[in-house]
């Protein structure tokens, strides 16, 4: 690996430390008197009114200081005893965040992959995230798909295993997007972005009261933009009305639904190139220098998603001091795609052999969550208590085609022209399969206040998931393979914090998670019941919160996260995954969170990591080694996004992202890609005209860096844009 630039840290390190060094003996004398005065008392029960959904005051500034999606209830950050970022409003904002992957690149420990360029793929902690780690207030978002941001108030990025409150997937770690809400305040912003490459944007944002016990609100967006990429645009609108009612003091509903659709050229990128004598041994992706050209076909790479979802939410508050909350979740994702793209590395002689399928995926969710949450004092021990359901059934089709006569390859091209020029007959069946998957989930959880300074966390959740998966008859096989498999999985999650001071705790974290196959899990894997075995996930991690002041926060930790029964990219054949028994990956991450003064804001992190496969896999040629790093898995990231405000007119930002070289899939015995590593540098510059308007322009890879941006495997790797802007007006109205 390349030596990593790492000079920035101990300054910025340093200047947050001294910023909060001042108050840190100010909060210990406040809690030194609130221990004194601490006595025992009867026991008594107090009601517990959670916040269900969204605030419609989104967080100000870089600085969120709560989540309920972490532990089920409304919790400090700093009680939680797991590494979370929460990218805000005015993050997402003053980025000009339009995607997943683009919101988590100042997000210590993760790191987006290509997802074929069909899809949102994160890596967190050196685990390939999966469709079940994407999360939507709380409730399973599992598709293969892009997701927008025009109707998300914020993201909560949770670091590590997190089966006990989200069940299955979830298990590197899961995304969850906060849905704006309709509120009683008025919310009228019309936002309009264009920049380089056609860029055009407009989102809108309204919402009211109808009256002291009604609210509405609607979220719209249209975007219509190409690429730096020949031939590669998207064109994307949706519309997200929610309705909130308030039938008395004690009861809340919340009615939403969305229609998405997505279209877009689906771009996987390019290949790597053979090193002398056709080796594949540490070889590099071909020509970084020229970002524009696609390989394969871009008028034959069409990927359209169609969303349409309902949300509701009921939330009740008893008199005796329970809480009910009820969610519930129907969505319908309809999708295809074609793809004619690298299906390999560019040989001696400069050729590269390309290949071609349609994809047509329709999924159906119904996810229905009930939560019943306690506050129970004895003495001076609190119980924040949590017992929930969950029932869940998803339904997916799916079928793959291949070119008449057979075969995913259509040819050789040459490197230096890669596009294909024919035209394919998509009408060769070459996967055709339909699961059902029931879920059924019960779970406690009991959050324990020992004192001011002890805090605990234990949690265990039991799930039950049936799938039927049934493999229909496919050309030249008329064999339907049926195969029913039942897992029962617990996951147990115990915490503990340490608070020597109301504003710093210190951590340890114990958990378990399973990744059962289902739907896209099951992509690429033979139908045997062997490869039905669940994934599992083990976390061990300890860290350390500091809230330096009310809008500063700076954490870190340290983790242990270990995978059994790993579904990966064949070496052999990139088409299919198998499965390895043993990875392992340990980390260090540190973030940081707010202001460092009034003017100066800031976000972004470092982070650690060793990943590296602890058992050998395969023989020969294909051999996976023990010790081989893990794919997409830099040792080093560091990223930090500083914003100035000059006045009450004028603001500018600053951001560096870095990483080092990384492998684009798991190395074998006789073949690997490596991906060099790179810093690049963003801006911004904000100026406020008036209450009403505000004007930003936004500027990316300011040198105009070669690099490449990510990847999927060793012949699907996206190489970075390079210098580009956009102009943002956003206007309240």
């Amino acid at each position: 690996m390349q030596a990593f630039k790492r000079k920035t840290i101990p300054l910025s390190l340093g200047v947050m430390l001294m910023a909060g060094t001042a108050s840190l003996n100010s909060w210990a004398e406040e809690i030194k008197a609130t221990e004194e005065d601490t006595v025992l008392s009867t026991v008594k029960v107090e009601t517990a009114v959670e916040s269900g959904g969204s605030d419609t005051k989104p967080v100000k500034g870089y600085n969120a200081k709560k989540s309920i999606a972490a532990t089920k209830t409304e919790t400090e950050l700093i009680d939680v005893p797991q590494s979370i970022s929460v990218i805000t409003q005015d993050i997402i904002k003053d980025q000009s965040i339009q995607s997943i992957s683009q919101a988590v690149r100042y997000v210590p420990g993760v790191t987006a992959s290509q997802g074929e360029g069909n899809r949102d793929a994160l890596n967190f902690r050196g685990s390939g995230v999966s469709t079940g780690d994407f999360y939507l207030d709380g409730i399973r978002d599992d598709v293969q798909t892009y997701r927008d941001l025009y109707n998300t108030d914020r993201l909560e990025v949770l670091k590590g295993p997190n089966g006990m409150i989200f069940g299955r997937g979830a298990a590197g770690g899961a995304l969850n997007r906060v849905t704006k809400e309709a509120g009683w305040d008025p919310v009228r912003e019309l936002s309009v972005s264009v920049g380089a490459y056609d860029h055009k944007r407009t989102t809108i944002d309204v919402g009211n009261a109808i009256n002291d016990k009604a609210a509405f609100r609607l979220n719209a967006v249209y975007e219509d933009s190409e690429s730096y990429r020949d031939g590669v645009d998207l064109e994307r609108y949706g519309v997200n009305p929610t309705l909130t009612f308030l039938p008395s003091d004690s009861t809340k509903i919340t009615l939403g639904a969305e229609y998405f659709k997505d279209k877009h050229i689906g771009d996987r990128g390019m290949p790597s190139v053979n090193g002398p004598g056709n080796s594949r041994l540490k070889s590099r992706p071909y020509d970084i220098g020229d970002h524009e050209t696609f390989f394969g076909s871009a008028r034959l790479s069409p990927n359209e998603t169609e969303t349409v979802a309902f949300n509701a939410l009921i939330e009740h508050a008893f008199d005796n001091g329970l809480t009910v909350r009820n969610r519930t979740r129907y969505a319908d994702y309809d999708k295809f795609y074609l793809n004619v793209f690298a299906r390999g590395p560019v040989l001696n002689n400069g050729t590269v052999d390309l290949g071609a399928y349609r994809d047509e995926t329709d999924r159906e969710n119904l996810i229905n969550q009930t939560d019943l949450l306690y506050t129970l004092k004895t003495g001076a021990i609190e119980h924040r208590l949590l017992a929930g359901m969950e029932l869940g059934k998803q339904d997916t089709d799916n079928l793959r085609l291949l070119k008449a006569g057979g075969g995913e390859s259509v040819g050789f091209v040459n490197a230096s022209n890669p596009t294909f020029t024919g035209n394919i007959v998509f009408s060769n069946v070459n996967r055709n399969r339909k699961s059902e998957a029931d879920i059924t989930a019960f779970y406690v959880q009991d959050q324990i206040i020992f004192s001011p300074q002890w805090e605990a966390i234990v949690g265990l959740r039991h799930d039950k998931f049936e799938v039927d998966h049934t493999g229909l008859p496919v050309t030249g096989n008329n064999t339907i393979t049926k195969i029913d498999v039942t897992d029962n999985l617990l996951s147990p999650r115990a915490g503990l914090i340490f608070k020597p001071v109301q504003n710093v705790s210190l951590y340890g974290n114990y958990s378990i998670t399973y990744v059962p196959r289902a739907g896209d899990q099951l992509d690429g894997l033979a139908l045997t019941n062997s490869n039905f075995d669940p994934e599992k996930f083990i976390n061990q991690e300890i860290g350390a919160k500091w809230d330096v002041t009310p809008d500063l926060a700076l954490t870190a930790a340290i983790y242990k996260l270990e995978r059994e029964k790993v579904a990966i990219v064949n070496p052999a054949n990139i088409a299919e995954t198998i499965l390895v028994d043993g990875q392992e990956t340990k980390g260090f991450e540190f973030g940081v969170s707010g202001k460092i003064t009034s003017k100066w804001s800031m976000f972004g992190g470092y982070a650690y990591q060793d990943g590296e496969i602890t058992k050998q896999q395969n023989t020969g040629a294909n051999a996976i080694l023990k010790g081989a790093e893990l794919a997409q898995t830099p040792d080093h990231t560091f990223s930090l996004w500083n914003r100035y405000d000059f006045n009450e007119v004028w603001g500018a930002a600053i951001g560096v992202i870095s990483r080092s070289e990384m492998y684009a899939a798991t190395p074998t015995a006789t073949q690997s890609t490596i991906l060099a590593g790179y810093t690049r540098y963003d801006a911004a510059i904000y100026g406020k005209f008036s209450e009403k308007l505000r004007l930003q322009v936004n500027l990316e890879n300011l040198t105009n860096k070669e690099y490449v941006l990510d990847a999927h495997n060793n012949n699907n790797i996206t190489p970075g844009s390079p210098f580009t802007g956009r102009a943002t007006l956003i206007y309240n109205f």
